[in-house]
Parts: structure tokens; C-alpha cells; sequence
């Protein structure tokens, strides 16, 4: 499941940090307009699980695509709207934009734990 043709740009990396509580995974999303969210996001729910967390009432495949697009195209003249991101809001996940193109979700798991997905531009 790819981006339309407008969010599309050659070249370029992004990097997805996971986080649940003090413990992060680090992904390189080397085409993210190709990304392969089946792999993220069995990736994150392996790390999320080997540290006995369960994080499968989220959508963080539709949520990986949203903050892509949100992303991506200010890198490279705006059709993105990371900021648009943030104040629309996500089910489940709260959004923030920092500076410099990255967003980050946080969502409130059971018994306090805290699962963060935080995406930077690296292009």
C-alpha cells in the first residue's frame, strides 16, 4: 500500500522510533512512499509485545501512512500537512508536531504504560 503519485518524491529516508515506556526501537523507512507497513508494523508489535504490552486495539498501520504524508511532501514544497495531522487527531493517539518536520504520537496503554511513535525526516 504506497502514497498517491503527488506525495511522491525520488530518494530519501525517514526514520520511525517506537517507544514503550523507556525502551525505543529505531526503523530506517528507506522509500516511504513504498513503505512496507507489514513489516513495520510487525516489527513494532513484536517489540511491544516482547516487552508485555499489547498494542493491538491501534491502527498504527493507518497511522505510520498519516504521518508519512504529513511529513513527506514538506521536505519537498508542501502537499503535506503535518500540522493538519496534529489538530485533526488520531483515534486512540495523541499527536504532536515538533520542529523541524517530526511528528509523535503517544498512546496511554494498559496498566500506564506509554507507547510513543515519533517519525523524522532524513532526507
Amino acid at each position: 500500500m504506497g502514497l498517491p503519485a503527488e506525495y511522491k518524491i525520488k530518494g530519501g529516508i525517514m526514520v520511525l522510533d517506537a517507544m514503550l515506556d523507556n525502551d525505543s526501537l529505531s526503523m530506517d523507512i528507506a522509500d516511504p512512499f513504498q513503505p512496507d507497513l507489514v513489516a513495520l508494523v510487525s516489527r513494532i508489535e513484536q517489540f511491544v509485545h516482547a516487552k508485555g504490552a499489547d498494542i493491538s486495539g491501534l491502527d498504527v498501520s493507518e497511522l505510520i501512512l498519516r504521518m508519512i504524508k504529513g511529513i513527506a511532501g514538506c521536505e519537498k514544497g508542501c502537499p503535506a500537512d503535518a500540522k493538519g495531522i496534529v489538530s485533526r487527531g488520531f483515534a486512540g493517539f495523541e499527536l504532536q508536531y515538533i520542529e523541524g518536520g517530526i511528528l509523535s504520537a503517544h498512546a496511554l496503554l494498559k496498566q500506564d504504560r506509554h507507547f510513543y511513535l515519533k517519525m523524522f525526516p532524513d532526507f
